[in-house]
Formats: C-alpha cells, sequence, structure tokens
C-alpha cells in the first residue's frame, strides 16, 4: 500500500519496530518469511510481495457490504469496545476503509462524525490533515508495507486522550502457520502476535487494551514522554 522504501531481506531492520533485525523464518510456497527478534512480528520479505496491479485486483474482489447481518457482525467485534470508550458525537476517522466504508457507516448511525480515507479507493488527502477523537484500522495493518511509518502517521493523527482500534488476526502457532488462512491471502504481508501490538503500544507510550479475539484498543495519552525520558 505505500512505496518501499527499504529491502526486507534476512538482516533488515524490522519495518514493524524498527528496533531489532530480521532473521529467516518459514519458506512456505517459494514464499520466504522473516520473524523480528524484538517485537515478533512476522513479515514477509520483499521479494515476494505482490506487484500493485495484482494488489489491487485482489481487493476489488472484497465484498464489505454493510447491509451484509454476518459483516456487519464481524466489524461489531471493534465497533462495540470502540463505542463503550468515546463520547457521543465524537469526530473519527476509518483509516484504510476500503470501498465500501461499512464501518464508518455503523458509527454513523450510532451518532458519530466520520471520515474516510483510503490510499485506493478513497485518497483524500485533506483527511490526513486534522487530528481525531478516535481512529478506526480494521483489517488494514496486515497489508502495510511499512508499517512503523504508518503507525507514527496515526499517532499524529489522534488527538492527545484519543482512541485507535485497530484489528487484525493475531498470529499465535508458529506450528499452523504454513496453512494458517490469514497467510494464504497474498496482500498479508505483516502478521502480528498480541506482544508485537504492546511493543508499538509502548513505542508511543500508548496504553493498550484487547477487548476480544483479534482486536486492540489503543489510548493516546493526554502528554507524550519519549522513551528514555
Amino acid at each position: 500500500m505505500q512505496k518501499p522504501t527499504v529491502v526486507l531481506e534476512e538482516g533488515a531492520v524490522c519495518s514493524v519496530c524498527e528496533q531489532s533485525v530480521l532473521e529467516g523464518f518459514r519458506i512456505v510456497n517459494r514464499q520466504e518469511y522473516l520473524r523480528c527478534l524484538h517485537c515478533k512480528a512476522t513479515v514477509m520479505a520483499q521479494k515476494n510481495w505482490p506487484v500493485p496491479d495484482d494488489e489491487r485486483a485482489i481487493y476489488d474482489l472484497h465484498n464489505n457490504d454493510s447491509a451484509d447481518p454476518g459483516y456487519r457482525a464481524f466489524l461489531g467485534k471493534l465497533v462495540l469496545p470502540m463505542l463503550d470508550r468515546i463520547r457521543p458525537g465524537a469526530l473519527g476517522l476509518d483509516f484504510g476503509c476500503g470501498p465500501g466504508p461499512a464501518l464508518a457507516e455503523m458509527l454513523r448511525e450510532a451518532g458519530m462524525g466520520m471520515v474516510v480515507y483510503d490510499p485506493l479507493y478513497h485518497p483524500e488527502p485533506s483527511a490526513l490533515e486534522r487530528q481525531y477523537d478516535f481512529i478506526t484500522c480494521t483489517e488494514v495493518v496486515e497489508h502495510l508495507h511499512q508499517p512503523a511509518e504508518v503507525f507514527r502517521q496515526l499517532d499524529g493523527l489522534l488527538k492527545p486522550g484519543s482512541w485507535l482500534g485497530v484489528m487484525t488476526c493475531f498470529q499465535t502457532r508458529d506450528d499452523r502457520f504454513d496453512h494458517w488462512h490469514y497467510r494464504r491471502d497474498p496482500t498479508h504481508v505483516v502478521f502480528y502476535r498480541e506482544v508485537t501490538l504492546a511493543v508499538i503500544a509502548r513505542r508511543f507510550d500508548w496504553t493498550m487494551v484487547v477487548p476480544g479475539k483479534d482486536v486492540a484498543i489503543f489510548q493516546k495519552p493526554l502528554e507524550f514522554t519519549p522513551q528514555g525520558a
């Protein structure tokens, strides 16, 4: 989703935490995966990323129908715990909303003001020129070519004291990785453990809770204390 600036290969700096180097982890059907020694993220080697046209073609197949009860229940895993934390009428950003911003529609129905942004389907620069009371990021972070850069961007888009909700399928079992359904999507190039997200939270001094399976909610502090200060 972003133009790469580094080559992700064994010995490269982790693109998720930027705190350690990547080591070899797995080769599955000629696709090479690497593991960060610090945050425990698993990333696909850059040489195996899909080309942009193929990536877009896969995204175009996604059916994100906001009227589908099953899809709404899926999104509810993030929507409901977010609504427990944000005030009525708050302004939110659905970052990486895709072609059908169903989550934004659900939050509007709950009385929230919503702005949508997606680099392919809703590439409105003005959406990234203000700060928000909350940000949702659903089934997005596993696609990021430069996760650390995007998390820095999200931190800048959050008002002090505001919330970031992330939903992605957490990696839990290395012995099941080869046949894991989430790995088989060729646009999924980075996989997070709960500890990976905790490392990201500490980097920005965010607090983090995991209210349910595959969901993490972060709160930006009212005042930022840099690590090591």
